[in-house]
């Protein structure tokens, strides 16, 4: 893992990152939600939050491995801090693509974690992209540590399905 985020935190946990980039399939989405687990567990997550990010993971990832072009991996960035844990997940996608945000899938996601953003982005502006201007798909996510989530994030965020 490598530090990414500067210094000591104030806690003790020093900020660490760590990527992981899978084939689009569904035979490898596990990996990615067994990664998200393990995170979690030594972060001293209670067993319900662990339980919530190896499925908000599982959710993300299933929801970009269908707008993916091609055979293109998904990438996916675990960011330890000293307040939580953010993920960012994205592919590769034909030019204009959005990320699907009102579906069930999605009112689910963002229930299971604090913050959740998803959005149209390119190489060069996501973690772990080539830097070029392709354009791909980004689902980003905080799960904070109790007592840590920073004041106004994640409370406005809208649940309600569309029909």
């Amino acid at each position: 893992m490598v530090d990414s985020r500067g210094t000591l935190a104030q806690d003790a946990r020093r900020p660490e990152r760590l990527e992981l980039r899978v084939p689009t399939t569904a035979t490898q989405l596990p990996a990615v939600r067994a990664m998200a687990g393990d995170l979690a567990m030594r972060m001293d997550y209670d067993l319900d939050a662990v339980e919530d990010l190896r499925l908000a993971v599982d959710e993300a990832c299933a929801t970009l491995t269908t707008i993916a072009e091609g055979d293109a991996p998904l990438t996916v960035v675990f960011e330890t801090t000293r307040t939580g844990l953010h993920i960012d997940a994205w592919v590769p996608t034909a030019d204009g693509t959005e990320v699907p945000t009102d579906g069930f899938g999605w009112a689910v996601l963002a229930a299971l974690v604090d913050a959740v953003e998803g959005r149209r982005s390119t190489q060069a502006e996501v973690p772990a992209g080539n830097g070029g201007p392709e354009p791909v798909a980004l689902i980003s996510m905080d799960k904070f540590l109790p007592g840590q989530q920073p004041a106004g994030v994640g409370s406005d965020q809208d649940l309600s399905v569309a029909r």
